[in-house]
């Protein structure tokens, strides 16, 4: 074998591998997988690593071999800002696709922590349980729903900045307030 085709051999290599790890962590943030694929983005790195000083002549092998590098740090830029959110709390796994009415399709993890959609789904059922009100609970999709509509009506008005939901209670009933960040 010549040169060319160890080389070519090994970044088709090196993408099959990225894509496999790309599925891992994606199962991982879903919550299918239990553990982190450390020990594969590890050994993804380290293959990387062999063509960061490595003199490639070739300029359609260069150039594939410096996008797989790219590529795989953005997706470690990507990774591990999912993880930091999972260690702060403020990230939601999705439901598989499929599962649910839909409205969950629509959420982010940017649209967790005080203003998500689950934060402001208890924070009203807390309101309406201080404030003495029985009778029909309206549904976690309900809610959602509603944010979806409001948020949309908000950003036409404002443009697209980060909307903020939170619960408020006027008149001994409680109410969902939106408004657009600064």
């Amino acid at each position: 074998m010549n040169d060319r085709e160890l080389i070519s051999g090994a970044l088709a290599k090196i993408e099959q591998e990225m894509k496999e790890l790309e599925i891992r962590f994606e199962q991982y943030f879903a919550g299918v997988e239990k553990r982190e694929p450390i020990q594969e983005r590890e050994k993804l790195a380290k293959l990387l690593r062999r063509f960061v000083n490595r003199r490639i002549i070739q300029t359609d092998l260069r150039f594939k071999s410096q996008n797989l590098a790219t590529r795989f740090h953005s997706y470690c830029g990507y990774w591990d800002r999912i993880l930091r959110l999972m260690d702060e709390g403020r990230y939601v796994r999705q439901a598989p696709r499929g599962v649910g009415t839909g409205a969950e399709k629509h959420e982010k993890p940017a649209l967790t922590g005080k203003t998500g959609i689950d934060a402001v789904y208890r924070d009203l059922l807390e309101a309406r349980k201080a404030c003495g009100i029985e009778g029909a609970i309206p549904s976690r999709q309900q809610i959602a729903a509603f944010l979806e509509r409001q948020k949309s009506t908000i950003r036409e008005k404002f443009g697209e900045r980060e909307v903020e939901f939170r619960v408020v209670t006027e008149d001994g009933k409680p109410k969902i307030r939106a408004r657009a960040r600064k």
